[in-house]
């Protein structure tokens, strides 16, 4: 009896969840546009990955969806579904990894690349760039600088001439700690980074809460927040190349 009683069970339940629908594949979202189709695909827009992407003579779009950044360009009809590529989770992974000040070495990143350096963590606050800064957790903040070479100081104000704290690079040195005691940080916030013979940067802070745990969502988000910087440097890690 209790046999029958399971197994009755069990089919009603199999029966049910066959008649849920089927769970939709994430859409992707559109990182950058340019040409005469950019208008019809803005910065933002959802793309399902069987909607017909047409495109004209001169268009480039960039889209990022669950398997990494597409960019499309020329004239064409395209769909995401047959845009084939590496799986790039593992790149988001380690994009996106959270991990604590107190455990991290700040000469644990170098630049060992001879183009372009760009910060190795999303949540890294670049000294270089103002406006809107994203951040996964406002307890846990580092400072980031595109060198190693020589030791930097920069000042940390609510205004050119009003300095909160100082954060110190050592030579060798990519990384280092924002002394919340002395900045705390909310939603927000804004901050001046003065320092390393560079122009002063005002930046915006923006906490995220809850933290989107995909790349298209996380992309969506950073657009709504005005956090272009980051976008630029999702969309740019998250380049699929072909399989």
């Amino acid at each position: 009896m209790s046999f029958r009683k399971n197994f009755v069970g069990a089919s009603i339940a199999a029966a049910l969840l066959a008649l849920l629908p089927a769970s939709p594949a994430l859409a992707g979202v559109v990182v950058a546009a340019s040409g005469p189709s950019a208008k019809t695909y803005p910065v933002g827009r959802k793309i399902g990955p069987t909607d017909k992407i047409v495109l004209q003579a001169g268009d480039t779009l960039t889209v990022l969806d669950e398997k990494g950044t597409r960019v499309l360009r020329g004239a064409g009809s395209y769909t995401l579904a047959t845009q084939t590529g590496a799986d790039k989770s593992n790149t988001f992974a380690l994009l996106t990894r959270q991990r604590s000040a107190q455990r991290m070495r700040t000469g644990a990143v170098r630049d060992s690349n001879t183009g372009p350096v760009t910060r190795p963590n999303l949540w890294y606050v670049d000294v270089r760039q103002a406006g809107p800064m994203c951040l996964a957790d406002p307890t846990e903040v580092r400072l980031w600088r595109p060198a190693t070479a020589g030791e930097q100081l920069y000042a940390i104000g609510v205004g050119p001439s009003q300095v909160a704290s100082r954060a110190s690079f050592g030579d060798g040195d990519m990384l280092t700690v924002w002394d919340l005691s002395q900045a705390p940080i909310t939603d927000g916030a804004k901050y001046v980074i003065a320092g390393g013979d560079g122009k002063p940067n005002e930046i915006t802070f923006r906490v995220l809460d809850p933290v989107p745990e995909d790349a298209e969502a996380l992309a969506a988000t950073l657009i709504e927040m005005g956090c272009n910087a980051q976008l630029d440097v999702l969309s740019s890690a998250m380049i699929a190349s072909e399989e």
